[in-house]
């Protein structure tokens, strides 16, 4: 069903997309929709079809969950020590490696990731399985206490079955972030990709098996949010969940989460600020704001979409980045000379040019026009040109999530004010200031209302380094850091008098 005319698909994907359709993945099988409905992914690039995969329901919800369930208690996974499973988890790490090149390729055809940016979060799925296996060996289930007249310890468990709903736009990188925490302590998963990106989840699956990782520990179920997505976050089978998209959605996810009292972790969205001082290196900073906003067409959830620019510079800072804009490349994402990709999909492609024309009607200023782009070859596409709009800080396009390559521009005259407009939102995932001052830079970074904050560049997320937002950004924990690890343990506190 795959057409694809910028390259030639490997072979291992061509076999991958020509099974029809593509199944549900429980209990170490391809199995049906127990609908036997489908649905399409498509290629955001060219808008034509990729391959038809199973449209899971409640009742697959139902199966998966079991599946994990009966992994958990069964199969040998939770009860391994430690350094055998990590030793698994490596092992895994090692087969996602060996098909790098095919993921990567399954990524960039399904959600329109430039190649190179998607070997990258391959890349980055292996860092994080490696990390948390390696992490995992140097925590002592025990911990003794020191109460007086008892004898004390806490103990560390694997709680069991924990659901996952990952977006599109970093579909395998995420998955990577949400499983690999909850498979180092021990416990199984059921993931929800989403239903523009199952392709590299299920592929992934398949890989975990032949690596020796035992069957149900890990289950995908591809279908629609309020379909298979509903059925897994409020599934009382769950002991924890997991979900990253939108504040609308995670409410929903929380909600249901709370009725069967699952704990529950968001990771949503942001509209981050970037304050830029007026004693900045201008090109240097312009160009690498420019690559920040273009990254995966803009589509970055941690993305500074609000460029706040010290007064002095304001001027001269807008006509660099705006005739740097000018000069990105947008074409298809397997496009070797493509600088920046197309939309996930026609309803994204429409939010933007939405956004676009009711900043516009809210009084704020086309500084570069951007829009609809048409790309030669690939009619049926989803692309957008870069935008920056400039105006009022309350304008519509600086308020909410637009989730492209749109910047909105807005000025400050001193420290304090730029604080407060980095501040005034409801947002709270990340920020960054940019100055030759590293006093200041300390003082704007830690006054941030938001998880983040980082000093000369943005979207810098490191393993080992707490990642996660506040407000409307997120909630219940991050992710990344051994905190995370400590959420996929539940801890049982032993006593005993001292007589």
């Amino acid at each position: 069903m795959a057409t694809v005319t910028r390259t030639s698909l490997l072979p291992a994907v061509e076999a991958f997309l020509a099974h029809e359709p593509l199944g549900l993945w429980i209990g170490g099988r391809s199995v049906a929709a127990s609908s036997g409905q489908t649905l399409t992914t498509l290629d955001p690039g060219t808008g034509e079809p990729l391959a038809r995969f199973a449209d899971a329901t409640a009742e697959d919800v139902d199966r998966a969950v079991a599946s994990a369930r009966d992994a958990f208690r069964q199969s040998e996974w939770a009860r391994l020590p430690v350094n055998e499973r990590s030793a698994k988890l490596h092992r895994f790490a090692d087969a996602v490696e060996s098909h790098r090149n095919e993921l990567a390729q399954l990524e960039s055809l399904d959600c329109g990731k430039i190649l190179s940016q998607a070997e990258g979060d391959v890349d980055n799925f292996v860092q994080t399985l490696r990390y948390y296996a390696d992490l995992a060996m140097h925590v002592q289930p025990r911990t003794v206490l020191a109460v007086r007249g008892h004898d004390a310890w806490t103990v560390r468990h694997p709680w069991g079955p924990c659901g996952f709903i990952i977006p599109w736009n970093f579909p395998f990188l995420l998955l990577g972030w949400g499983i690999a925490p909850a498979l180092a302590a021990g416990n199984t998963v059921v993931v929800k990709p989403a239903e523009d990106t199952p392709l590299s989840t299920l592929f992934v699956a398949r890989i975990a098996q032949q690596a020796g990782i035992p069957d149900g520990v890990i289950n995908v179920v591809p279908g629609r949010g309020e379909t298979a997505g509903a059925a897994l976050s409020g599934h009382p089978g769950l002991k924890r969940m997991s979900f990253t998209g939108s504040p609308e959605v995670g409410r929903l996810v929380a909600e249901a989460c709370g009725r069967n009292l699952v704990p529950v972790k968001c990771e949503l969205g942001g509209k981050g600020a970037a304050v830029v001082f007026d004693d900045v290196d201008i090109p240097t900073t312009a160009q690498r704001l420019v690559e920040a906003i273009t990254f995966h067409t803009g589509q970055v959830c941690c993305d500074a979409t609000r460029w706040l620019v010290h007064e002095a510079i304001y001027d001269e800072f807008v006509e660099q980045c705006a005739e740097r804009l000018r000069q990105v490349r947008v074409g298809h994402q397997m496009d070797s000379e493509s600088q920046m990709g197309p939309v996930v999909n026609a309803k994204q492609q429409a939010r933007v040019l939405s956004y676009l024309d009711k900043g516009v009607r809210g009084g704020a200023k086309l500084v570069l026009e951007g829009g609809r782009c048409d790309v030669p070859g690939n009619d049926g596409g989803f692309y957008v040109r870069p935008a920056l709009l400039a105006g009022p800080l309350d304008n519509i396009a600086a308020r909410e999530e637009i989730f492209g390559p749109v910047a909105y521009l807005g000025r400050f005259r001193n420290e304090a004010e730029a604080v407060a407009l980095a501040n005034d939102t409801d947002y709270g995932l990340a920020n960054s200031v940019w100055t030759a001052d590293l006093a200041r830079a300390q003082r704007v970074a830690e006054a941030f209302d938001a998880g983040n904050g980082w000093i000369n560049a943005h979207n810098v997320i490191v393993h080992g380094v707490p990642y996660a937002g506040v407000n409307k950004s997120g909630m219940g924990g991050g992710v990344l850091s051994p905190e995370t690890l400590f959420d996929y343990w539940r801890s049982i506190s032993v006593v005993r008098p001292l007589d």
